[in-house]
């Protein structure tokens, strides 16, 4: 189970929680300001939280960890270079697979919006962080950011994946809440980008 949470906070966040419905076990995605809320969906669901995972350090994405800890005990998880930043238990890099009870999250690593940026893939379904939006994509004006790096993390790895995979992002910042690649690669004026010279000059302008 994959479950979409809007805490709303900083920026329209997201948070996830991937669980094995038979296990109860979970994780939390990017916990950012909904503690409260996810601490809600987690009791009314019956499930135990074992690890947090941030598909980047950013503090809209990781505000929530401290206390989450505090209360569940759960481990915190994030992208080796990045692992300082987040206050991680356990690292993680490209490849890697993180078992929830039954479940396997595969971990891809896809720096652009920071250079320790994950995308996480659970079955059918991406959680993209701030790596794609619907119908846009994250900025790489940032510390760590780099057009070419997302350029290569978007279409040499995430647009490899079947176009009916669910995109989950970071923000509500598309016309809904979430996606498919193949919508994507229809309608996102970067995954149009026919050249990354297009693609960087188009994530300049920032459209």
């Amino acid at each position: 189970m994959v479950k979409q949470i809007a805490v709303g906070g900083f920026d329209n966040n997201f948070s996830y929680i991937i669980a094995d419905e038979k296990t109860c076990e979970a994780a939390v995605v990017d916990s950012s300001g909904g503690v409260r809320i996810i601490l809600d969906c987690l009791n009314k669901l019956n499930l135990s939280l074992r690890y947090i995972i941030n598909t980047h350090s950013h503090l809209d994405h990781i505000a929530g960890n401290k206390e989450l800890v505090k209360i569940t005990k759960a481990k915190v998880i994030s992208h080796k270079l990045e692992k300082e930043i987040a206050g991680a238990d356990f690292v993680v890099d490209d490849g890697d697979v993180i078992k929830v009870g039954n479940l396997e999250i595969g971990i891809i690593h896809t720096p652009g919006h920071t250079s320790g940026s994950i995308c996480l893939l659970v079955e059918d379904s991406l959680i993209t962080g701030d790596t794609l939006f619907v119908g846009h994509c994250g900025r790489t004006d940032g510390p760590g950011g780099s057009s070419e790096a997302l350029y290569e993390s978007l279409f040499e790895k995430l647009l490899k994946l079947p176009e009916e995979t669910k995109v989950y992002p970071g923000h509500d910042y598309g016309k809904k809440p979430f996606s498919t690649l193949g919508e994507e690669k229809r309608s996102n004026p970067y995954l149009l980008c026919r050249s990354k010279k297009e693609f960087i000059e188009l994530r300049k302008r920032g459209i």
